[in-house]
């Protein structure tokens, strides 16, 4: 802990821009170089979670929700026309929501913006990567955002995992608790989508399924900058809802 305190005094230990681009390693955003499609249908097979679909022009379609990055599509792709690239998949807010997500939101809501992490039965990966928001790289708490332990202080919730059946009372439950205006966000592939595990006795699925979820975070598990996008996001559209006027 010394040696990080000096480092972060010497200055050699800098916050992360969210806006930064990822490293060459980085599994991101999947493309497809529609020039180099042979149509061959490989990726739709290998595909675990079944993220990919094919469009009426036979391209490969990805849904963000389900996808888990692991590269096994793009491995078998004949024709090298899938590919990653190192940017991240962006959180997205919902058709039935009004704001468009940007990569930096600059309005505030007055206050600070509350938020409540709930686990409906993840693998603890998504758990893992949203602890590190409150370490000095990341660090959450200067967009005046900070996670409560209660969910009647909370303004947003952020679900992590499949919903499994033991725990959609609890998801319902916390839930209710909030006062409104409330927002919810499903973090990773298995609350956004809910194909990692398909579908069984034990498990709901996706969380749109027991809650009406506002924004989806891709990833298995999204990285923490993802996270502060969807955060960010969530205080303009708890704006939007709570008809906070701001001035830029």
């Amino acid at each position: 802990m010394l040696k990080l305190l000096e480092a972060i005094f010497a200055g050699r230990i800098q916050t992360e821009d969210i806006d930064t681009v990822g490293s060459k390693q980085f599994r991101g955003e999947l493309n497809c170089n529609t020039a180099q499609c042979d149509k061959c249908g490989e990726c739709l097979k290998v595909c675990p979670v079944s993220a990919i679909t094919i469009n009426e022009y036979s391209r490969p379609i990805i849904d963000y929700k389900k996808c888990v990055f692991c590269g096994r599509c793009v491995e078998a792709c004949t024709g090298c026309a899938l590919y990653h690239s190192n940017l991240e998949a962006l959180p997205e807010i919902l058709a039935n929501s009004s704001v468009d997500v940007g990569r930096v939101i600059d309005k505030k809501t007055g206050r600070s913006l509350h938020v409540r992490h709930l686990d409906a039965g993840s693998c603890n990966a998504c758990d893992f990567e949203m602890g590190a928001l409150s370490n000095p790289l990341y660090d959450l708490h200067r967009f005046g955002i900070s996670f409560v332990a209660s969910p009647r202080h909370a303004d947003v919730v952020m679900v992590t995992g499949v919903v499994t059946r033991n725990l959609e009372k609890a998801v319902h439950m916390t839930y209710e608790a909030m006062e409104d205006p409330k927002v919810v966000i499903a973090v990773g592939a298995c609350a956004a989508g809910g194909a990692t595990y398909g579908e069984t006795y034990a498990i709901v699925g996706a969380l749109d399924k027991v809650l009406p979820v506002d924004i989806f975070i891709p990833g298995c598990p999204p990285r923490p900058s993802a996270m502060i996008v969807a955060l960010l996001a969530a205080a303009d559209l708890y704006l939007e809802r709570s008809k906070i006027i701001v001035d830029k």
